[in-house]
């Protein structure tokens, strides 16, 4: 069940950026860390009415992975526990050497830029992420029109309203986000939680590809088995997948994650073909379904 091109599924998790904050806000400069932050965060809703930060503002403090090439995945997280945010970013620029298929829910509109700003300020490079000359000049990974990256959150969005990715995973009845969400990640990273931090981001790359598969499935590129079987080794590949005190690591995941028994099997499907359109005489056009 190889994939055509490696496929690199990703997301990462963010809190306000502190230095530059007291840079930007001389009144923060005497405070702790830990204050400061809640004070620059006070200070942004009271301008915007919201906490979230500016992108450049964002100072990654996990970024988790899955890796799928020659049939067989691989899930990773770093972290700020025991690498530099420079470390990780530089890292993912690596993997983009690599020239894989980039899948994200909501990649190109904040992990990606996040992940830019911050690699200006490290003076770190990413050559293939930027190139469009080439075998890159019609299909890379910054135009928004080309599928090299592949942005779930504006695939599947059509030019309507954006969803947000726990809507779609539950939807589909994959195991969502579990009562946590990205508000959730500050008070992760002050208790220095970094087990449940990238437990929980891990959680959404495994949601992003789940929706994957049934999207590669929606547009043609997979067949409804091929689907089927990736989601089956998914299933088993987290199954096996522990922490160090061999326990299962996604075992909230897999309690939530129900089975596809809700798919329609290809013999329940009514195809195009058997679809005739009539015209009444009211000139109101009505489908029929002819008997087989």
């Amino acid at each position: 069940m190889a994939t055509p091109a490696p496929i690199l599924v990703f997301d990462i998790e963010t809190i306000p950026d502190v230095a530059t904050g007291k840079r930007l806000y001389p009144e923060l400069a005497g405070l702790s860390d830990n204050d400061a932050m809640t004070k620059l965060m006070a200070l942004r809703e009271q301008d915007v009415g919201h906490p979230f930060m500016p992108l450049p503002l964002h100072q990654i403090a996990c970024l988790s992975v899955l890796w799928v090439a020659g049939g067989k995945m691989t899930l990773k997280s770093l972290s700020l526990a025991d690498h530099s945010e420079a470390q990780m970013i530089q890292t993912f620029f690596n993997a983009i050497e690599k020239n894989p298929l980039l899948v994200s829910w909501n990649g190109k509109g904040f992990d990606i830029p996040v992940m830019v700003y911050r690699a200006l300020q490290h003076g770190l490079t990413a050559p293939k992420l930027f190139s469009q000359t080439g075998e890159m000049r019609y299909n890379n990974y910054i135009n928004r029109y080309h599928d090299r990256h592949t942005d779930l959150m504006v695939k599947l969005a059509m030019n309507s309203t954006s969803q947000k990715l726990d809507v779609v995973a539950s939807l589909c009845g994959f195991a969502g986000k579990q009562a946590l969400d990205g508000y959730d990640v500050v008070p992760m990273v002050q208790a220095e939680a970094w087990d449940k931090l990238t437990t929980y981001c891990e959680s959404d790359v495994l949601n992003t590809w789940l929706i994957f598969l049934r999207y590669q499935r929606l547009t043609g590129q997979f067949s409804a088995q091929q689907s089927e079987q990736w989601e089956s080794t998914t299933r088993d590949y987290l199954q096996s997948f522990t922490n160090q005190d061999n326990s299962l690591r996604h075992d909230k995941f897999l309690q939530a994650w129900q089975p596809a028994s809700n798919l329609a099997a290809d013999k329940h499907v009514t195809h195009v073909t058997d679809i005739a359109i009539t015209q009444p005489s009211s000139n109101t056009p009505t489908a029929q379904v002819e008997s087989p």
